[in-house]
């Protein structure tokens, strides 16, 4: 495989401070060797690995709006509205980023 990608250089700076330019990135093309590709057979492992990151995701979620919920209803008859912001739930990741990651 040949990859090709765009980087700057301390150099390619300087200059562009130098010359009151924007820098310009240079091409750096690299070569990488590949044996076997990743699912080249119809491999199960990554269906049940993205399953399982699914599942652990699905848990983790409800277990943070349960803790969300606890704490807006600690106050009998009113909400405890002040204490929901001290929860923070980050977004449940999508199956398709272990499908990325095999």
């Amino acid at each position: 495989m040949v990859l090709y990608d765009l980087r700057y250089s301390a150099h390619t700076f300087s200059e562009a401070i130098r010359e009151s330019r924007r820098p310009q990135p240079h091409v750096v093309r690299r070569m990488v060797d590949v044996y076997s590709f990743p699912r080249y057979r119809q491999d199960r492992s990554v269906a049940r690995w993205s399953a399982e990151e699914e599942s652990r995701a699905r848990q983790r979620l409800r277990a943070q709006v349960g803790t969300l919920l606890r704490l807006v209803r600690a106050n009998a008859g009113g909400l405890a509205l002040d204490a929901a912001h001290t929860v923070e739930i980050p977004p449940a990741r999508h199956r398709r980023s272990s499908l990325w990651l095999a």
